[in-house]
């Protein structure tokens, strides 16, 4: 079978990405999962391969349909609308936010036509992206917004295949706290069941977090456990997904990584990303989960500390390629089967 076209996106130019996917893309690593179309300027993949120490052939393509994986050169769909040298690195830059939501648009609007299965995209800088006129609190959302998605979506990570969600995810912890329900916990419990089932799981089991300490400790620490999250799960449960909580979120984890559990639901951000960033930071990666197109991304940020210096791992990236590549997949083979 063809292996499926993904856009591979270099991130923010002033991070860790371009250097990243140069590495990637030089030794050819990733040619077993998917076809990659780099989409960006040559110039930032070039600055990259330098940065990465690696030699890299490139191919300017006017078009995915143009692109040849069969020779020795990476395709680039060349956009030429960023000049590396104009725009210093390390540092957060509104200019290099507002391109690089623009090269995220161009993606999405070759995928929304059909002409690549999916994008993957290195570390991006959500206030960079934001101060370029992206107002967004996420990249999540604002995927939302150019895909025309009117449902619900979220956030989802993974690591070594075990899938983290959230019910609520780029808010202050006290906003967090005030859109929680009933109807919050029950959809992301079904997102979360819907794509953990299109990445192959044929019934998932999902472990449901606590809000308080000790599960609430019967009501001693709250109610929210009893009235709220308690009821969702065994709703959700009845409707057929293998869901059970709460759990005390401090040991939840423990039972998920020893096999116990596919995945878990968190009801705020924090809770889920402490336990797999310590886990596994250099091999996370993060799904914008329910939408029509397949995004995925590095759990990791663009790591301003290192860039240029050579020191970038890639395993992350990597994993997100190949999580993109099984779900894009996936994708073609229900569309198929329809």
């Amino acid at each position: 079978m063809t292996l499926p076209l993904l856009g591979l996106i270099p991130g923010d130019p002033t991070g860790i990405g371009p250097e990243q996917c140069a590495r990637i893309l030089a030794d050819r690593r990733l040619a077993d999962a998917a076809r990659l179309l780099v989409i960006g300027d040559v110039r930032v993949l070039e600055r990259g391969a330098r940065h990465a120490g690696v030699a890299l052939a490139l191919r300017r393509v006017a078009q995915p349909e143009d692109a040849d994986f069969a020779g020795p050169a990476v395709p680039v769909l060349d956009l030429r609308n960023y000049d590396p040298v104009a725009i210093p690195q390390g540092a957060i830059s509104s200019e290099s936010g507002r391109l690089t939501g623009d090269t995220l648009k161009r993606a999405i609007d070759l995928a929304l036509a059909g002409r690549l299965d999916g994008i993957t995209f290195a570390p991006l800088n959500k206030a960079a992206l934001h101060e370029g006129g992206w107002k967004f609190n996420d990249e999540h959302q604002m995927f939302a917004h150019l895909t025309g998605h009117t449902g619900y979506f979220g956030e989802m990570n993974v690591l070594d295949d075990l899938w983290m969600s959230r019910a609520t995810s780029h808010v202050s912890l006290r906003t967090a706290i005030d859109q929680l329900d009933a109807r919050r916990i029950d959809d992301a419990l079904t997102l979360a069941d819907r794509t953990m089932r299109g990445a192959g799981f044929a019934r998932p089991r999902i472990a449901v977090c606590a809000l308080n300490p000790h599960a609430g400790e019967n009501g001693l620490f709250g109610r929210d456990e009893i009235d709220l999250i308690a009821p969702a799960v065994a709703k959700a449960a009845a409707r057929g997904i293998a869901c059970k909580g709460p759990y005390p979120a401090d040991t939840v984890f423990i039972k998920a990584f020893a096999g116990e559990f596919d995945g878990v639901l968190s009801m705020y951000h924090d809770q889920g990303q402490i336990a797999t960033k310590l886990k596994g930071f250099n091999r996370g990666v993060t799904v914008t989960a329910g939408l029509a197109t397949v995004f995925t991304t590095p759990a990791h940020g663009t790591a301003f500390d290192i860039v240029g210096q050579g020191k970038a791992t890639t395993g992350a990236l990597e994993q997100a390629v190949r999580l993109a590549a099984r779900l894009a997949a996936a994708n073609v083979h229900r569309a198929r089967a329809a």
